[in-house]
């Protein structure tokens, strides 16, 4: 099986990483703080948490508020950490 396949990544990030391994060693293998997609809904909890109440858990009423009230337009699967 293809290693990109395998690891979802592409050909040039793995030999990124590689290179980088050779270079730095098993040291640089380890995920770095603050790395990674940000949420756009930090901050938001309590707010979310209040408007699930108030709609009955329906989530595509939410997320319209979301958009109309703040200009954060995420999908339902953002939403469904709440």
């Amino acid at each position: 099986m293809d290693l990109p396949a395998i690891s979802n990544a592409s050909r040039r990030s793995i030999e990124r990483w590689f290179v980088k391994w050779v270079k730095n060693g098993i040291d640089y293998l380890p995920i770095l703080t603050g790395r990674g997609v940000k949420t756009r809904l930090k901050g938001f909890k309590k707010e979310i948490s209040i408007q699930l109440e108030v709609q009955s858990k329906n989530l595509k009423n939410i997320l319209l508020y979301l958009e109309d009230q703040h200009n954060i337009i995420i999908c339902n699967r953002s939403c469904r950490i709440f």
